[in-house]
């Protein structure tokens, strides 16, 4: 790595974790009822007028809530799109939305992963992308912190069963987390030159004309070519910055754009690059804090960003270094792979020179880290291993960071998963935060972790077996079987980026990917309320000599040992059939 890139990543995070404890003492504070009299009359009248009983819910109560909720999400979702041409602020005349391509976007955006087949200038009308995706940016969000209220809770009560009430978290987490923080950053963002608009998209003409080769079909059935010249161009319009500002600190990640974040209405300066890739695990660090504050003892929520930030680093180096060793067969050909006079050598190919590689591999491994799924650079056109890394970070179940709540509930799993190898190495009934950890939690445990790989791993072998899958795989070989992976381990984890080779926005894979979307999200959230139940209604037991503390560099190692055994043992034969054939053969020239 360049000296540059080691004052970013420094830079990057000592920002980040020196916000985590202020932002997480105040969500701490979200988790109970508002104090401030004036704030708890609002909560009341509105609680009221939707008809909302504020009382505890069970588990069971609790999940079905987040399932009915985000069900009725689905299907407004899935309407706005099949009827965007017939209602208002389409100014463009956007036509309907496909219904394949409706029902993957639906479910990609209920479930807080917004993978996106489709361009968003091109496809979805003002009202689509504000109704629909913009709204379902705040609460699949908060769903997802919901979740992790409920596990928490599970951990700081005893004897108790009820885990908290749904649609209050919902509305506390809407209104005095998202929005707000939102709001604000949307101006930040205003103020950077991201749009923030209304209007019909605007014609302009080019600084220069722009000559092109265009393919056509004759009377005779003959391809022939004919040279285009153009010397005006469409610059799209619309509210721009609001959704930008949501989808990153919601960890949505859904462009606006098709090109995402490196787009230059969506990400023109060097500070909102910055600032947008903080917003990115802003949240997932400060809900560490939360997580410590809520159970009585802080010391074990910075153990378990300890974790989280120890694998981020070491990926995001490992990445930064596979690509700046750029591409070994340019080299031979005597290549320049040097961006510019500022730039070092290295893989610039689908990066911004604006950016980098240093800023885009953080970028693709923050992302990946957390289940977002922005760009500023395209995964796809990374060396063989430099694109393996945000592979494997989804693959581990995207709990280093992870979702907005769901990062967190994941990396507590493991944590559960972490005490009971190491009760089987000493004969003790293991314990987490004075809970045995029994029988029906393990097996909740298990389906927790073993979900998401039996959705990606399953549907991979479906794709590349069946001539559907294949006919839309336009790169042949490892690179190929990459793809695919990569498409199967964005969706069923829930983190929406893509390699982009992959003819995706068919029946078949909206279809497919659909299906790992919502399993991704719901077959995990479900057992996780049940722990989160199972939890509550245990008594607390004193700590004694025998106890393992679950603060300090021992626990912080076996965490950490936990989620990347569990993730080598389930992936590496997937990845040594993609990325790492690949990059034996770009290395051998054979």
């Amino acid at each position: 790595m360049t000296t540059q890139s080691w004052l970013l990543l420094g830079t990057y995070l000592v920002v980040l974790l020196a916000a985590a404890k202020p932002l997480g003492l105040y969500i701490a504070k979200l988790m109970e009822a508002p104090r401030w009299r004036p704030l708890a009359r609002i909560e009341s009248g509105v609680f009221r007028l939707c008809g909302i009983r504020n009382e505890e819910m069970s588990w069971r109560i609790y999940a079905l809530a987040v399932l009915v909720f985000s069900l009725v999400g689905l299907l407004v979702l899935y309407a706005l799109q099949r009827l965007q041409l017939w209602l208002p602020l389409n100014p463009q005349q956007l036509a309907n939305v496909t219904p394949d391509s409706s029902f993957n976007t639906a479910i990609s955006f209920v479930t807080n992963t917004n993978w996106q087949g489709y361009g968003g200038e091109t496809t979805m009308s003002y009202l689509t992308q504000m109704l629909g995706l913009g709204v379902q940016n705040f609460v699949s969000a908060a769903a997802g912190i919901a979740v992790l209220f409920a596990l928490i809770r599970g951990f700081a009560r005893h004897s108790a069963q009820t885990i908290g009430n749904f649609w209050a978290d919902l509305y506390r987490i809407t209104t005095c987390l998202l929005l707000p923080l939102s709001f604000v950053f949307a101006l930040v963002l205003v103020s950077q030159g991201v749009i923030q608009n209304f209007t019909p998209y605007q014609g302009v003409t080019t600084l220069e004309p722009t000559t092109y080769e265009s393919s056509s079909t004759n009377e005779a059935g003959q391809t022939v070519s004919e040279s285009v010249t153009v010397t005006t161009q469409t610059l799209p319009m619309g509210p721009a910055a609001s959704q930008i500002a949501i989808k990153q600190l919601g960890t949505n990640g859904g462009g606006y754009f098709n090109v995402n974040s490196a787009h230059p209405l969506e990400n023109p300066t060097v500070l909102s690059n910055f600032l947008e890739l903080l917003a990115i695990l802003l949240i997932p660090a400060a809900l560490c804090y939360t997580f410590g504050r809520a159970v009585g003892d802080t010391r074990q929520g910075w153990a378990v960003l300890a974790a989280m930030t120890i694998i981020f680093s070491v990926a995001t180096i490992a990445t930064t270094s596979f690509e700046q060793q750029g591409n070994p067969q340019l080299t031979s050909l005597g290549v320049d792979q040097q961006a510019s006079a500022t730039q070092s050598g290295g893989n610039m190919e689908g990066k911004e020179t604006r950016f980098g590689i240093g800023t885009s591999a953080l970028w693709a491994v923050a992302t990946t880290a957390a289940s977002n799924g922005s760009v500023n650079s395209m995964h796809d056109s990374y060396t063989p291993l430099g694109g393996m890394v945000p592979m494997v970070m989804m693959q581990l179940g995207e709990v280093v960071f992870g979702g907005v709540g769901s990062g967190l509930y994941g990396m507590l799993v493991f944590a559960m998963m972490a005490v009971f190898i190491a009760g089987l190495m000493i004969g003790r009934t293991p314990e987490y935060l004075g809970k045995k950890i029994e029988s029906f939690d393990m097996k909740m445990v298990s389906i927790v972790i073993l979900m998401t790989p039996t959705l990606v791993l399953l549907g991979t072998a479906i794709a590349v077996m069946t001539d559907a899958g294949r006919a839309t795989l336009y790169n042949p070989g490892a690179h190929g079987f990459s793809e695919v992976l990569y498409a199967f381990s964005s969706a069923a984890n829930n983190n929406g980026s893509a390699f982009a080779g992959l003819g995706a926005n068919n029946p078949f894979y909206n279809g497919w990917l659909g299906v790992a979307l919502w399993f991704g999200r719901f077959a995990v959230i479900v057992p996780v309320l049940a722990i989160a139940g199972s939890l509550a209604a245990k008594k607390r037991l004193p700590q004694g000599a025998g106890t393992m503390p679950t603060h300090g560099p021992l626990f912080v190692g076996l965490l950490i040992g936990t989620v990347l055994l569990v993730g080598a043992l389930t992936y590496i034969p997937a990845l040594a059939l993609g990325p790492m054939v690949e990059h034996l053969i770009l290395w051998t020239g054979n």
